[in-house]
C-alpha cells in the first residue's frame, strides 16, 4: 500500500491514500476483508529466520545507560497524561544524591522564556539491599490542547530541557498515531526496538507490561530499573508511555522479605488513575484523541465483585463513541494466542470480560507476555460456557482484533514455537523482535502495521486496515 506522510514540527499528519498508485484501492480492499470481514483466507506463519537464543543484558555501565552530566542532575526522566482528558501531564524523575527541589518550569518557549512553574513531591522506596534514588513526580495542569510545551529540571549545570507536544481534543474526525510496544528489557534488541520506534511517527507509546526485567537478577536487583530508566529515557521523556503492569513488575520476593507486589513499578511509574475512577494504578483509563485507552491488569484479582471487574463494566459503558470512536484495551496476558509460550495462561480474564468487550465493540485488544508478534481477525468465543460443547473461536466482526506484541527485546529471547496447524483465527504471526504502529485516520478506518527490526523503519512485515466496530 502506499501512503503519504506529512511531519511539520508540532503535529503528525496521518497516511493520505495516494490516487496516483494503482495498487492503493486494490490494498485496501484485500486489507479489509481479511481483517473486519471472514476468515476465508488462510493465515499466514512468517518463515523469516532469526536467532532465537536467549538475549544478553547490556552491562551496568553500557554507555545506553549513561549518567547526566552535573551533580545531581535529573535522569530516568518519563512523562505520562495526568488527567482523564489530556489536559494534564505527570513528569517523573530521579535525582541520585540528594532530593533537591521537585520544582518544573515550563512554557511554550525553549530556553529561559518559561512563563511558570509548578512543585511537585518526592519520595524514596526500598527494596531488599537496595534503595532508590529520590523519586519526584509534578504534575503540570491545565494544558491547551495540540500544543507544544517545553520543560525544565534541575539547576545550573545539571538543569536538563525537554519538549512534548499535548493530544489533540477528542473528537470524532481526529487522526492520532499510537506506537506499541511490549516487554522490552535492556539488550541490544531492545536498543534496536528503541531506535526503530523513535525514528517513526508515533506520538504516544502503548506500553503492554514487561519493563525493565530486573527480576531477571539475583534478588531482583533494582538497579536494573535504574539502567532500564535510563536507556528509555530519551523517548519517555518527550512523549508519554502508557503504563500496563506485567508479570515482571510483580517483585514479589518471599524470601527476602518483600511481600508487597508491584513496589518498584507503582514508585516509579506514575498514573492518572484515580482520574477514570480506579481504585488502583494497576487499572485505568485515559482519553487521547480519537481513543479511549483501557489498560487492565492481568496479575490482581478480576473476577465478580472485585474492584477490577465492577470498574470494567462501568468504564465500558461510560465510553462516549461520538468523542472518542476508537476503544482500545492494553493487557499484559494474551487472550487469544497460538504460540506454545505462555499458553492459554489469560483464558480465565477472556471467559470473564469477553462477553463485555464483543458488546460494547472493542476495537484492538494489545497484549504482551508472548515475545513474537500475532494478529488476529475479530474473533470471540463468548458462546463456551464449559458444559456446551461450543468451545471453538468463530469469525464475529463484533469482536475485536487481537494483537500480541510481545517482542520488544527482552533477555529471555522469543519464543519461536507456534502451534500447528495455524488456527484460523490467526491473521499473522512472526517470532521476530519489532514494534507496531497504529495510524487512526478517521472515525471508520484505522492502518496498524508492524516493523521488525531486522528492517528499515519504514519498512513494514505485517499490515492490515482496522474498521471501527461501533460505526461500520
Amino acid at each position: 500500500m502506499s501512503t503519504v506522510f506529512d511531519l511539520d514540527e508540532d503535529h503528525v499528519h496521518l497516511p493520505v491514500m495516494c490516487p496516483k498508485k494503482m495498487n492503493t484501492c486494490l490494498g485496501i480492499t484485500l486489507l479489509v476483508v481479511l481483517c473486519c470481514t471472514s476468515w476465508s483466507s488462510a493465515g499466514t506463519t512468517s518463515r523469516y529466520m532469526r536467532r532465537l537464543e536467549e538475549g544478553v543484558d547490556l552491562p551496568e555501565n553500557s554507555t545506553y545507560f549513561k549518567i547526566p552530566k552535573g551533580y545531581n542532575a535529573p535522569q530516568q526522566v518519563h512523562i505520562h497524561q495526568g488527567d482523564f482528558e489530556g489536559k494534564a501531564i505527570i513528569i517523573s524523575w530521579i535525582t541520585p544524591d540528594e532530593a533537591g527541589d521537585s520544582k518544573v518550569l515550563y512554557g511554550k518557549a525553549p530556553g529561559s522564556k518559561y512563563t511558570t512553574s509548578v512543585t511537585g513531591e518526592a519520595s524514596t522506596y526500598s527494596f531488599y539491599t537496595y534503595k532508590s534514588g529520590y523519586i519526584h513526580k509534578a504534575v503540570i495542569s491545565g494544558l491547551e490542547f495540540r500544543t507544544r510545551y517545553y520543560y525544565t529540571l534541575g539547576t545550573g549545570d545539571a538543569a536538563r530541557e525537554f519538549t512534548f507536544v499535548t493530544p489533540p481534543e477528542s473528537k470524532l474526525e481526529t487522526p492520532y498515531a499510537f506506537g506499541v510496544i511490549g516487554d522490552l528489557g535492556q539488550t541490544m534488541d531492545s536498543v534496536s526496538t528503541l531506535q526503530h520506534y523513535m525514528k517513526s511517527f508515533g506520538q504516544t507509546v502503548l506500553y503492554v507490561g514487561d519493563l525493565s526485567y530486573a527480576d531477571a537478577y539475583p534478588f531482583d536487583n533494582n538497579v536494573r530499573w535504574d539502567t532500564w530508566g535510563r536507556l528509555v529515557e530519551p523517548s519517555t521523556a518527550y512523549q508519554p508511555w502508557i503504563w500496563t503492569a506485567g508479570n515482571h513488575e510483580l517483585d514479589y520476593l518471599p524470601e527476602v522479605g518483600e511481600t508487597i507486589p508491584f513496589q518498584p513499578y507503582i514508585h516509579r511509574y506514575h498514573v492518572p488513575f484515580e482520574a477514570s475512577g480506579s481504585t488502583s494504578p494497576l487499572w485505568y483509563s485515559i482519553k487521547r484523541g480519537p481513543a479511549t485507552i483501557i489498560v487492565l491488569s492481568s496479575y490482581s484479582a478480576y473476577g465478580k465483585y472485585t474492584p477490577q471487574y465492577q470498574w470494567f463494566l462501568q468504564t465500558l459503558e461510560a465510553v462516549d463513541r461520538s468523542v472518542t470512536p476508537w476503544l482500545i484495551i492494553l493487557v499484559h496476558s494474551p487472550w487469544y494466542n497460538s504460540n506454545s509460550y505462555h499458553y492459554y495462561e489469560g483464558e480465565t480474564m477472556r471467559v470473564i470480560f469477553e462477553p463485555f468487550v464483543v458488546k460494547y465493540k472493542v476495537d484492538i485488544v494489545f497484549s504482551g507476555h508472548v515475545h513474537a508478534y500475532e494478529r488476529t481477525y475479530p474473533v470471540s468465543n463468548v458462546e463456551y460456557n464449559i458444559v456446551n460443547g461450543l468451545c471453538t473461536p468463530k469469525n464475529d466482526n463484533s469482536a475485536p482484533v487481537y494483537v500480541v506484541i510481545g517482542d520488544g527485546g527482552n533477555v529471555e529471547g522469543l519464543s519461536g514455537t507456534f502451534t500447528d496447524p495455524q488456527p484460523a483465527y490467526s491473521a499473522f504471526r512472526e517470532a521476530s523482535f519489532g514494534h507496531g504502529l497504529l495510524e487512526i485516520q478517521n472515525h471508520t478506518h484505522a492502518y496498524f502495521t508492524w516493523h521488525r527490526n531486522q528492517d528499515g523503519e519504514r519498512v513494514s512485515a505485517d499490515s492490515a486496515m482496522f474498521l471501527n466496530k461501533y460505526w461500520t
